[in-house]
């Protein structure tokens, strides 16, 4: 894990700096002080992915002194359609530092500081300790309730945002006077109630323009200027292309940020959200099957039935000829199945189908199987002409 600098930021701007950053400098809301109250500032990303890419690329870009970045993936094909911090090269290389990278060829002047590490509990306060403020790229809601906790445990603002499909939302939460998350969420969702976008896929532009208005909200909190979403919650339509604003108040009985609070310590953000077991998937905890051993089943003759659990619209991206109901319309169809015959069921990585084995067998069904890691398995072990996505 990487460690902060001692170094001091400097106390007046190079005329390097003096000329890279004129706009901004004949802007009464910023001038020399604003300027210089962004290079004092430390700012901490929470990845390097479709959020954490514009706010990071234009934080850099705006002279944010020090520029904290944590990750601890690796770049892949399916993120550049949104994460253009990252290109085609990149591919395989640890995001953060295709990040650094992009991040110092834009603005040599800002510290990069790297941790290439998984947010935790055990790290989170020790991290965000030596930070003005946090913004949110996360993906997945433990990392949203433990970047929370942490901020409101440390004192320090949490500019948020979240997407999925074609809508966002993002607001500041943690300050002293405005609301935190929990207040707005008290409850996480049932696990898979919502799809990751790897499930339901993502607008590539939608990271960028919610990204970037968080990186708005992150200067305007370090210069003082404006008025801050704080209590104030945004939700972008990119479709309708409509923003909306709701009203958010401070929840007294917050176990976080409430008059009594709580929450004195980082909890098990997997066991609140309850998602235990990672290191047993749901889908190996049932009756399942490899796709080398449906490869040897078709080799041999022996065919059979394959039920594909996924959307119409991705059976037509790629498909194993197997019998389309999507997963939602499983209930309502399910007299379409034969309980005696042998089933193997798949979708694209082996979660949603391990949903519905699990439905077909409190159905009833005694001879299905879930086919590990569906048809992205089978493109990675069986079939390379099958397109991943």
């Amino acid at each position: 894990m990487a460690t902060l600098t001692e170094t001091k930021p400097a106390v007046a701007l190079s005329n390097d700096e003096v000329l890279r950053y004129s706009r901004h400098l004949i802007m009464p809301e910023v001038g020399m002080e604003g300027q210089l109250k962004l290079k004092a500032a430390r700012v901490l990303c929470v990845g390097a992915g479709g959020l954490g890419s514009p706010l990071a690329l234009y934080l850099a870009a705006a002279g944010v002194g020090t520029l904290g970045v944590v990750d601890f993936d690796v770049v892949d094909f399916t993120n550049l359609q949104r994460q253009i911090i990252h290109t085609t090269a990149d591919v395989g290389r640890k995001k953060l530092d295709s990040a650094a990278d992009k991040l110092r060829a834009i603005n040599p002047n800002v510290n990069i500081v790297r941790f290439d590490t998984k947010l935790s509990s055990a790290n989170a306060l020790e991290l965000f300790r030596d930070f003005d403020m946090v913004v949110d790229g996360t993906d997945n809601f433990p990392t949203r309730y433990l970047v929370n906790d942490a901020c409101v445990l440390t004192g320090i603002p949490n500019v948020y945002g979240s997407i999925f499909r074609f809508e966002g939302q993002m607001s500041i939460f943690a300050t002293k006077e405005g609301p935190c998350y929990r207040c707005l969420y008290p409850e996480p969702p049932p696990p898979g109630l919502v799809p990751s976008c790897a499930e339901g896929g993502v607008l590539g532009i939608l990271p960028g323009l919610v990204g970037v208005m968080q990186a708005t909200e992150a200067i305007k909190l370090i210069l003082g200027a404006g008025e801050p979403l704080i209590g104030r919650l945004l939700l972008v339509d990119a479709l309708a292309m409509r923003f909306r604003e709701l009203k958010l108040r401070k929840n007294p009985d917050c176990p976080a940020c409430g008059t009594h609070p709580t929450l004195k310590k980082l909890i098990d953000y997997n066991e609140f959200c309850g998602i235990r077991g990672e290191e047993k998937p749901v889908e190996t905890q049932m009756p399942s099957i490899t796709v080398e051993e449906l490869k040897q089943l078709r080799d041999a003759g022996n065919e059979p039935f394959l039920l594909d659990v996924r959307e119409p619209h991705e059976y037509q991206i790629c498909n194993l000829g197997g019998y389309l109901i999507p997963l939602n319309d499983l209930p309502k169809r399910v007299n379409e199945l034969d309980p005696s015959r042998e089933m193997i069921v798949h979708c694209k990585m082996g979660g949603r189908s391990a949903k519905a084995v699990d439905f077909l067998r409190q159905s009833g069904f005694t001879k299905v199987k879930n086919l590990t890691g569906g048809i992205n398995a089978w493109a990675d072990k069986v079939d390379p002409k099958v397109p991943k996505y």
